[in-house]
This record gives structure tokens, C-alpha cells and sequence, in this order.
């Protein structure tokens, strides 16, 4: 029989300082932060739990929690070509706190002298600046309002003690978060005229680091959370699944890894000066492939990421074109991109995950422009010849917004602008034609590609030989 899931039932008796304050309580967060500090608490000296903030004055924190904030995260997927299926109970989450229910309580958190780490996913829209938080006195409707309401509290509890800086490392998906997050501070700085020791006090003690996450968190397992709960053998209401990829890059001084010892535990987060090549690293290989296989894959009437990879001639488009044409364009150590690589091959292959085309085709020209054009043409620059997979993959992404192939439906999600533009383009039975006004639309790609020597001859002959041997 299941057991509720609880401190008592699970026999967890062990206290930690709270180290970590964490604005967010959704499931990447729980299966991403929370599950890296657990494992930190394990296999090294961390000894550190987190306390939540709700981010939304409407939030599903409820005043208790009877789970005694405990939940299990189900890590499955491929890891070295070989399944995973791992599950580990989570006990580093130790409080919760909702400043619209309890302002003060918010703000005592940053009286606490442990406290070192500030974590946070708002999503994208949530660095933002808020003109209507208009009174420090109340909660800010906004992240960074709270962040300054609870810094400007910690600066006078403390006495403005340099010692008793944070460090925010947040997770949302934009570029340069961290400075992002300290602007929009300094903002709120100036919009309620706090004092001058104050905004020193943000920039002198206080450290803001840039970072890019990467895990792919599916949230409540419902095809297979009985089993995982059997296995268990509690009935865990907060269960939560997640890929065993992640990885986590910091910018920040290599002294951050003594005070966050992830690397120590095991876990893929690392320090480094500068985030850059790994967002690239992402953008270009494992986004760049996504965008390639929307075209490619749904031309052969193929719906997932997982169908996609498996088949023998889109599947050895897909790895050729990553390793010959993407790869030789970053500058990431050779081994390290062939090791993402890997590792992004196996995420695609995810027997876990089903990851429609559909659902990646959405505004395709534009991801094209931003994750495979810049390719295409650091590639040429380099090699003064022009890439034929991302050639070919550029040739499939028109014939697929030409909305139907070969008695299928393509997935076509755009802009109406661009619909129609591809709609009137493909009335024309000419290919040279449909091509040339494609890669002549500055609209589409900030520039004229026609003027590229090579460029028009070298897609019209692509999407020709798609339509013959697609047909």
C-alpha cells in the first residue's frame, strides 16, 4: 500500500540552513535547482536547502504543504545510448513564502545571515521593469521589485555590510539575464529614490551572473507515474519528470565553485567567463537541428523529434549535417561540441519524450534566420564553398511553407504576413521564380541572398531534386 509522502513517513529528520532563495516554484525549477542542491547536499559539504518565494500574487503555494515540501524527480531518457529510469526524492526545498500573504515574512528572509544564493525563472517576460510598482512599502508586482524590496531590507538589517551581498544566478531564457536582472534593479532604485549607499551597496556586494539552463522538464509522468510511485511506494501528488541531460553555465569567477560546489557532485554546471560559446554551441546544434528536421522530416510525412532521428536517411542527414557543416563553425573545443553532440542525439532519441514537429515548426522561417542562416554563412566564409545539408535543409523549409506535399498537410505555423507571402510565392510553377523571391525578401532575412555568389543556383537545384525524389 502507498504511503503519503511526508518528513515523518520518509524517515527525514536532517536540518539545513536555508542557503538558497528561489523565486519560482514550477516544475523546471523543482527538477532542475532543486535537484542539483539535493544532490550537492549528498556527495558534497554543501549543506544547504532552499526557500521558495512565489513570484504571482495568484500562485498554487498553498498555506500548507502536506508534503512537507518533499517530491520525487523521475530522470528518464538516454544517457550513452543506454535508457535511464532513475528516481530521487527531493528534500532540499525547506520553506515556502508568498509576500502578497505575507509581506513581512518575504522581507525577514533576507535577514537570514546564511543565505548566499538567489535563484529565479520568471519566465522570459519576468526581468522586466514595472511602472505601477509605484510604493517599496508594499509587494511589487514584478521580480526585480521584490529583488530590490528584499535587498534594500537586507542592506538595513545589516547595516550595509558588504559581507552580506547575494548571488543571483537566475534562469530565465534571455540573453545577459544576470546584468538584465541588476539594471532593472537600479531602475527600481531610481523609481523610488532610495538612497545612494543603498544602489552601491547592489553594485559593491552583490554579484549578478549571466547563465543559460538547458533541461528538458515534462512535469507529472501520468502514463507512468503509478509505477514510479510503486517503485517509490509513496503516493507523491508533486512528482515530476525530467530528460538526465542538463547542463547549467555560469558566468562568474572561479571562486563560485568553491561556494557551489556542483561540479564536485558530479553535475554539469560550469563556471566560465563567458556563456557565449555554449548559447551559440545550443542555438546552432541543437536548435539548428530542430529547424532543419521540420522541413526535411515533414516532407516524408514524419510527426517527431524521436521518428525523425530513427530514420535511417533523416536521421543520417541530421547527424552529417551537425558534424560537417555546424560543428566546424564554433569555436568550442572540437571534443566538447562532439560530446554535445552526442548528448543531444540521445535527447532527441528520447523514448520518454514525444516531441511533435508541430509544435517546433512555429514561426520556422525566423528561427531559420537566427539559427541556421548565421551557419550557412560562416560556413561559406570559411570554407569559400556553400554547406549542401544546410543548403538542402533551407530548400525543405520552402517547399514545407508551401503548405501541403504529396497529399499531406505540412505543419505551416507563421505570421499571417509571411503566410501569405508564401502563398502567393508558390502560385508560380516556376522554382527558379519561387526561389528568387524567397531569398530576395530582405523582410525575411534582414538582407538580399540572392547577392550571395552561388546562393539562388545552389537552393533552386536542392528544392528541385526534394520535389522529384519526394514525390
Amino acid at each position: 500500500m502507498l504511503r503519503n509522502l511526508n518528513l515523518t513517513t520518509a524517515n527525514i529528520t536532517q536540518k539545513r540552513p536555508i542557503r538558497v532563495l528561489q523565486f519560482g516554484e514550477g516544475n523546471f525549477l523543482r527538477a532542475f535547482t532543486g535537484w542539483i542542491v539535493d544532490v550537492m547536499n549528498e556527495k558534497t559539504d554543501f549543506n544547504g536547502n532552499i526557500e521558495v518565494v512565489s513570484p504571482l500574487r495568484s500562485t498554487s503555494l498553498p498555506e500548507t504543504d502536506e508534503q512537507d515540501n518533499l517530491y520525487h524527480v523521475a530522470v528518464q531518457g538516454l544517457e550513452h545510448n543506454e535508457v535511464v529510469s532513475q528516481v530521487r526524492l527531493i528534500s532540499s526545498v525547506a520553506a515556502k513564502v508568498n509576500p502578497y500573504k505575507s509581506f513581512d515574512a518575504f522581507l525577514a528572509a533576507g535577514e537570514n545571515r546564511k543565505l548566499e544564493f538567489v535563484f529565479s525563472n520568471s519566465t522570459e517576460a519576468g526581468i522586466v521593469f514595472n511602472p505601477l510598482d509605484a510604493d517599496p512599502a508594499i509587494p511589487g508586482e514584478s521580480f526585480p521589485a521584490k529583488v530590490t524590496q528584499l535587498l534594500y531590507h537586507r542592506f538595513r538589517h545589516f547595516a550595509g555590510s558588504l559581507s552580506k551581498g547575494l548571488i543571483f544566478i537566475p534562469c530565465e531564457l534571455i540573453d545577459n539575464n544576470g546584468d538584465t536582472l541588476q539594471s532593472v534593479v537600479l531602475q527600481y532604485c531610481q523609481h523610488w529614490s532610495l538612497p545612494v549607499p543603498f544602489v552601491q551597496w547592489i553594485k559593491e556586494a552583490n554579484i549578478f551572473c549571466n547563465s543559460m539552463v538547458d533541461r528538458i522538464v515534462t512535469g507529472y509522468p501520468k502514463d507512468n507515474a503509478a509505477e514510479i510511485n510503486l517503485r517509490t511506494g509513496f503516493n507523491d501528488k508533486k512528482l515530476v519528470a525530467a530528460e538526465p541531460y542538463h547542463l547549467w553555465v555560469i558566468e562568474g569567477e572561479q571562486k563560485l565553485n568553491t561556494l557551489f560546489p556542483a561540479q564536485k557532485a558530479g553535475l554539469a554546471v560550469r563556471f566560465v567567463r563567458s556563456i557565449q560559446p555554449y548559447r551559440l554551441q545550443k542555438v546552432r546544434i541543437l536548435n539548428g537541428a530542430h529547424t532543419l528536421m521540420v522541413g526535411i522530416a515533414s516532407l516524408r510525412g514524419l510527426k517527431t523529434v524521436k521518428e525523425s532521428i530513427d530514420h535511417k536517411d533523416i536521421g543520417h542527414f541530421i547527424r552529417r549535417t551537425i558534424t560537417e557543416e555546424i560543428i566546424p563553425t564554433l569555436s568550442l573545443p572540437v571534443d566538447e561540441l562532439f560530446a554535445f553532440t552526442a548528448e543531444v542525439m540521445d535527447r532527441f532519441g528520447n523514448p520518454y519524450i514525444r516531441h511533435e514537429l508541430s509544435s517546433i515548426a512555429l514561426n520556422s522561417v525566423s528561427k531559420f534566420k537566427v539559427r541556421v542562416l548565421p551557419t550557412l554563412l560562416d560556413y561559406l566564409k570559411a570554407k569559400s564553398s556553400l554547406p549542401p545539408g544546410l543548403i538542402q535543409g533551407f530548400a525543405a523549409m520552402i517547399l514545407f511553407y508551401k503548405g501541403e506535399w504529396d497529399g499531406r498537410k505540412m505543419p505551416v505555423n507563421d505570421s499571417p504576413e509571411i503566410m501569405h507571402f508564401f502563398e502567393t510565392t508558390w502560385e508560380s510553377s516556376n522554382i527558379e521564380n519561387v526561389v528568387t523571391k524567397t531569398l530576395s525578401n530582405k523582410s525575411l532575412w534582414d538582407q538580399d541572398l540572392t547577392l550571395i555568389e552561388g546562393m539562388e543556383k545552389a537552393v533552386t537545384h536542392s528544392l528541385q531534386m526534394l520535389m522529384k525524389n519526394n514525390a
